[in-house]
């Protein structure tokens, strides 16, 4: 049986540019993004549904939304 792969809107960090400030964490309406180490964002590919809000909160706008295959 062949897999068949989708493609969804989700939230990509920038993770060498990224500062941890957690803007991002905060406005989350799903709780997919957690600071790692307190040095980057992570975003939790199964909970992200791509809204944006993260984008659009980033400070540094090293978060993007793009069509990723799941």
């Amino acid at each position: 049986m062949t897999s068949v792969k989708k493609k969804r809107r989700r939230a990509v960090v920038e993770q060498a540019a990224c500062v941890a400030c957690g803007c991002c964490v905060k406005v989350c309406p799903l709780r997919a993004i957690e600071i790692v180490r307190g040095v980057m964002a992570q975003v939790d590919m199964e909970k992200c549904v791509g809204c944006g809000k993260c984008a659009r909160e980033c400070p540094a706008s090293v978060i993007e939304i793009r069509e990723v295959e799941i």
